[in-house]
């Protein structure tokens, strides 16, 4: 055996010991099952096999191939040939890997390959995260719930609703209170919820004193029954200015209702600055700056997020000095799902009428311009203890050396955001890691792949487990039969930096 080379009964002895009548101790988590010829442990990941601990899921290869020119392209997508592996287009991802607990032992793979003439090392585990969650992004004007509002899965509490973003309502989900810190069932639930959010699958949530929602990466959300068709182009007020020019000369007041900011076209700078007279509608709620008013109405499922369904309701009353009987009225939402197009009669009331066919293109081009209503789970972790001992025996060499940008974090290959400051916490987009990329502990906790890639010389340098590494080549070999081999997805950026 080379120096580069690990055998599979050497990395088997890092996960268990042999018992009396063929039991087998895991100890891959803190749940130390003790698991009998034929069984799998509580978690379903790791089995009996003959005396053996085996993994259950196999460890994932994720292959590159070639394009007419010679050069390395993506599968975009495509499922492996069947063609052998070639070990310089080959990576080792974390996904059925196994894991370091308890806490010292070097990780599962830890593999060396050469790439544009670098000596590189790959150290590659599966991370027992109690420490995580994630943050879900809702694309809707829709009003889910008060901020800070708990959000609840068949009853119990597993995260809360965050602030706002331009367009989205955000949520937090998980963490190590509500996974360690509640009952037994808060923390089961929660890690179920967890895990089905980072699989894909869809999850229904209720938030107190607001409504229910169904969140599915990739997927419009469903609130209370309803599918999200759209996300808003902007706030009452920027849409007001993106289609001021467009307006002109076919009506003589817009109102865009928005639960933020709502937006009235003659008041704004924009209806000034095209010279459009004051009609002399006033709208209700708190006036911030001219064309600009906040508090309309209560945030709720109706017209822009309010609570509203009839849009004339937020008019507070209409001048008889400035309005005129004719005046031509448009009210409309953020998303333009929602319009009404009036015209003042002689006693200065709206009668809404038929929408003139000019003023309906621009309420389709606010249409047009609303990118499609989304949900976006991002996975959010800290890697403690555990995961830092199974790359080096100092551990704050690993953490400085991934705050400097020397060593790249990945999970399934999939590129991270890590977080600046202390510790390694990061935060993966779901959508672009590998599937069934996620599995759970009962203790309970989320287990995810996680990778750190860095040249060899580097890797020595930090007190690395050097005598653990294994040949790319050696890897294939071994796991390559029974390994699941997918083509590496286009969107993700080679993980040894040879491409932008």
């Amino acid at each position: 055996m080379s120096k580069d080379q690990l055998s599979l009964a050497a990395r088997a002895k890092k996960f268990g010991a042999a018992e009396g009548e063929g039991i087998v101790r895991c100890d891959a988590c803190p749940v130390p099952c003790r698991i009998r010829p034929g069984r799998a442990g509580a978690c379903a990941r790791y089995a009996n096999e003959n005396g053996q601990l085996v993994r259950t899921d196999p460890v994932l290869l994720m292959q590159r191939t070639l394009d007419e020119g010679g050069r390395i392209a993506p599968f975009v997508g495509a499922e492996w040939d069947g063609a052998p592996l070639d070990p310089a287009r080959t990576f080792v991802t974390g996904v059925g890997a196994g894991t370091t607990y308890p806490d010292y032992k070097p990780a599962p793979f830890i593999v060396s390959a050469e790439h544009a003439g670098v000596d590189t090392v790959t150290v590659v585990t599966e991370g027992i995260f109690s420490y995580c969650g994630v943050k879900v992004k809702i694309d809707t004007d829709r009003h889910l719930g008060p901020e800070t509002a708990p959000v609840r899965v068949k009853g119990e509490q597993v995260g809360h609703v965050t602030t706002a973003e331009y367009g989205s309502q955000m949520l937090s989900i998980g963490g190590v209170r509500h996974l360690t810190g509640g009952s037994k069932k808060e923390g089961n639930v929660t890690c179920d919820a967890l895990l089905e959010l980072c699989s894909g699958a869809a999850v229904e949530m209720s938030i107190d004193a607001g409504h229910t929602v169904i969140v599915e990466a990739g997927k419009a959300p469903v609130v209370d029954g309803r599918p999200e068709v759209r996300m808003r182009v902007g706030c009452g007020s920027a849409t007001v200015g993106i289609f001021a020019r467009q307006w002109l000369g076919h009506v003589d007041e817009v109102i865009v209702v928005d639960d933020h900011i709502t937006g009235v076209l003659t008041e704004h700078q924009s209806g000034r600055v095209l010279d459009m007279p004051r009609a002399g509608i006033r709208v209700r709620g708190r006036k911030s700056t001219p064309g600009r008013y906040f508090q309309v109405a209560n945030p709720g499922l109706g017209w822009g997020g309010t609570d509203i369904t009839e849009p004339l309701s937020i008019i507070q009353k209409i001048d008889p000095k400035v309005a005129w009987p004719g005046l031509r009225l448009l009210m409309t939402s953020t998303t333009g799902e929602d319009a009404l197009y009036c015209v003042l009669d002689e006693a200065l009331r709206p009668v809404p009428v038929e929408m003139p066919a000019p003023v309906r293109a621009v309420v389709e081009r606010i249409g047009e311009n609303c990118e499609p209503s989304l949900c976006t789970v991002l996975f959010m972790a800290g890697a403690g203890g555990s995961l830092r001992a199974g790359v080096t025996e100092n551990p704050v060499l690993l953490t400085r050396s991934v705050a400097k940008g020397e060593t790249r974090v990945t999970m399934g290959g999939a590129p991270v955001y890590v977080w600046p400051g202390g510790g390694i916490t990061v935060m993966a987009d779901v959508m672009r890691m590998p599937k069934n990329a996620f599995g759970y502990v009962p203790t309970p906790a989320i287990v995810a792949p996680l990778e750190f890639t860095l040249p060899r010389a580097l890797y020595q340098r930090l007190g690395g487990h050097t005598t653990d590494i294994i040949a790319v080549g050696d890897v294939i070999r071994e796991v390559g039969p029974s390994a699941r081999i997918e083509g590496w997805q286009d969107d993700n950026p080679w993980p040894f930096g040879d491409e932008p």
